[in-house]
């Protein structure tokens, strides 16, 4: 996700209004939006669905099948940790739950003070590693949980330089 511009109804139309000829428009859409504002506002259903002649409920669906699709803007920075075998096998379940409880949030949340946000990722290709996180374009690896807790504080303060 590139964008957190603010968006309005007429931006979202645009984004619409530029794919919505294509032939299964929906997803090209939803990144599109995404992209441009991180995230797929609510308040563009209705306007996607009206567009594509679809039922809002359809395209409800498709966000909230694909996890990849936020209906909310996403924090300052988004934490990923790995959840492939591999991770797993060298601990990621674990720290998944501290992660989780150290941040108060689920998969797919953002906590309160807007800073962080919390994803799954399937492999960032950093296994003999594990568990792995990404921060940004940065893959972290062996990650416990005294070193999440300290990469957390440091984001919160903006100075990163987790070892």
């Amino acid at each position: 996700m590139s964008g957190s511009s603010e968006w309005t109804p007429q931006l979202l139309q645009q984004e619409i209004d530029a794919l919505r000829s294509l032939p299964g428009a929906l997803l090209p859409i939803l990144h599109a939006i995404q992209n441009r504002f991180g995230h797929v506002p609510t308040e563009a259903v209705p306007l996607i669905a009206e567009s594509l002649r679809q039922s809002r409920a359809e395209v409800h669906g498709v966000i909230s099948f694909y996890h990849h699709f936020r209906s909310t803007p996403p924090g300052n920075h988004t934490l990923r940790i790995c959840r492939a075998e591999a991770c797993q096998a060298r601990g990621s379940r674990a720290l998944e739950a501290h992660a989780k409880a150290r941040l108060g949030i689920d998969y797919h949340r953002t906590t309160a003070d807007r800073e962080l946000s919390l994803e799954p990722v399937y492999c960032l290709g950093n296994c003999a590693c594990g568990p792995s996180i990404q921060v940004g374009d940065r893959v972290l690896g062996r990650v416990t949980a005294d070193k999440f807790d300290r990469l957390v504080d440091e984001l919160k303060t903006h100075v990163v330089e987790v070892k």
